[in-house]
């Protein structure tokens, strides 16, 4: 039985490995995918204290090397179910594997909701983008696309507005959802563009495939027509993946686990951490400050076993 079995490899998951591992517990951590979770999609991280420019796949790397230095056991599977055992949680995966844990760590990220168009995986992080604060340098100067009218999409195009040639925004509804005063804001500035009404039909791409624009659809009329940039921003939502263990922690109306700043859930020995907890601010550091709190927290709860 392990000690602590960390349920994610993002940010969030391995510096929970690092910390619970530095106070001497012993470590498993499963990953479905790939480590390092969303930031793997930036081509540059500059805002990583302690490194001036690295690539999100140089920084998950860094990250996963050094846990397992330390001894962290390293899974690929897919979670399927926490269920209770004699000391502890097993955790079961989809391969039909069970680790027992005395406590277990879940930081299972979130999703960027997608546009679900052709050519779209293939470009994300090669002229599509998700995070103003990450990858708006990268367009300075440029112009660049803005999909989404909510508050996030709003406040991502006035970061952008700062540093871009034009902002040109596009939404599929008839008008902003995101609150009247960040639309004042846009409003004011004379570099940025509004399209309500209007819904994303297709990707558009140069001759040596990189990103070129998009070609867009009236929702009332069907008439399209495009839209050049040089690169494009999404913000229509994040999809967290917490359904599977809503029974272990409380989830709020948006499906984040509703837990406090000590990482903890109802459930005596099980902790969150990162992007998939309710939270103002997600960014890598936000999500490696989680992975402290909620290692700290688990290694407290063992230790008091």
């Amino acid at each position: 039985m392990y000690d602590i079995v960390v349920v994610g490899g993002g940010p969030a998951g391995m510096t929970a490995a690092l910390y619970a591992l530095r106070n001497g517990k012993s470590v498993v951590v499963i990953e479905k995918e790939g480590f390092g979770g969303q930031i793997t999609h930036s081509p540059k991280v500059e805002n990583y204290p302690g490194y001036t420019s690295l690539s999100g796949n140089e920084l998950a790397d860094h990250m996963m090397a050094q846990i397992m230095e330390q001894g962290a056991d390293i899974e690929i599977a897919t979670v399927c179910g926490i269920t209770p055992c004699e000391g502890g949680w097993s955790v079961q995966t989809d391969d039909g594997t069970a680790f027992e844990g005395k406590s277990v760590i879940i930081a299972t990220g979130v999703k960027h909701r997608m546009l679900g168009l052709p050519g779209e995986d293939e470009l994300v992080g090669e002229g599509i983008s998700f995070c103003a604060v990450c990858d708006g340098d990268f367009y300075t100067g440029r112009e660049v696309i803005m999909v989404g009218g909510g508050n996030s999409a709003l406040q991502e195009a006035i970061l952008l507005s700062d540093k871009c040639a034009k902002v040109t925004i596009v939404q599929d509804l008839p008008f902003l959802t995101g609150e009247k005063r960040l639309q004042e804001v846009l409003a004011s500035r004379d570099n940025v563009s509004v399209i309500v009404g209007q819904k994303v039909e297709e990707i558009l791409t140069n001759e040596n495939g990189s990103f070129k624009g998009i070609r867009i659809v009236s929702k009332e009329s069907g008439e399209s027509r495009e839209v050049l940039a040089d690169g494009m921003f999404v913000a229509i939502g994040l999809i967290p993946e917490n359904k599977p263990f809503e029974a272990l922690a409380d989830l709020n109306a948006y499906g984040y686990f509703d837990s406090g700043e000590d990482c903890a859930t109802k459930t005596p020995g099980i902790f969150v951490a990162g992007d998939c907890r309710s939270k103002a601010i997600r960014q890598v550091t936000t999500a490696c400050a989680d992975g402290a709190v909620a290692a700290l927290s688990a290694c407290r709860y063992i230790n008091m076993m």
